[in-house]
């Protein structure tokens, strides 16, 4: 049975090897998995533990099999925008852990009034994450072109989506 919670600093040392397992596979993440630290996720748990934001792990029979967060940016004139990371472990895709995650942190910001808008950065070539997104309502509002290297001279676009929750005016 799968379970969502929040995130705890217990959790930052096996988000970090989940990640840098996903990153080892071209088009999914932006890092390489040298360039992703326990500390760094320690760090943003904390950071988003004040309700600015939220940081969900989902667990199936006590193991964590994904994890996802947003994290608000950080100007005040753009403060009701929120970022979304999201990451389903290796060997977990496919069974729904995505979309729970992602459920769960659009009720999150649904509920949470300053929250107005979500945002992401997706790989063009990564066509699983893309349907997700279409399907819970994101939208395509940009394609950065050649942003991401996948091998030695081979790069792919970076499309920007955004889901709105309230209408800003």
């Amino acid at each position: 049975m799968r379970t969502l919670r929040d995130a705890t600093l217990q959790d930052a040392a096996a988000l970090c090897r989940a990640q840098q397992e996903t990153a080892k596979t071209a088009g999914q993440l932006v890092s390489y998995p040298d360039e992703l630290t326990a500390l760094d996720f320690a760090q943003r748990i904390t950071l988003l533990s004040d309700d600015r934001g939220k940081y969900l792990v989902a667990e199936q029979d006590g193991q964590l099999v994904g994890h996802g967060c947003l994290s608000p940016l950080p100007r005040r004139r753009i403060a009701h925008v929120v970022q979304l990371d999201l990451c389903v472990h290796p060997g977990h895709t496919g069974q729904g852990h995505g979309r729970a995650i992602l459920t769960g942190l659009i009720a999150w910001a649904t509920a949470h009034p300053p929250t107005r808008k979500i945002e992401l950065n997706v790989r063009a070539v990564n066509e699983r994450a893309i349907g997700l997104y279409r399907s819970l309502g994101f939208v395509e509002e940009g394609r950065m072109t050649q942003r991401v290297c996948l091998a030695d001279k081979v790069y792919c676009d970076d499309i920007c989506m955004a889901l709105a929750l309230r209408d800003v005016h």
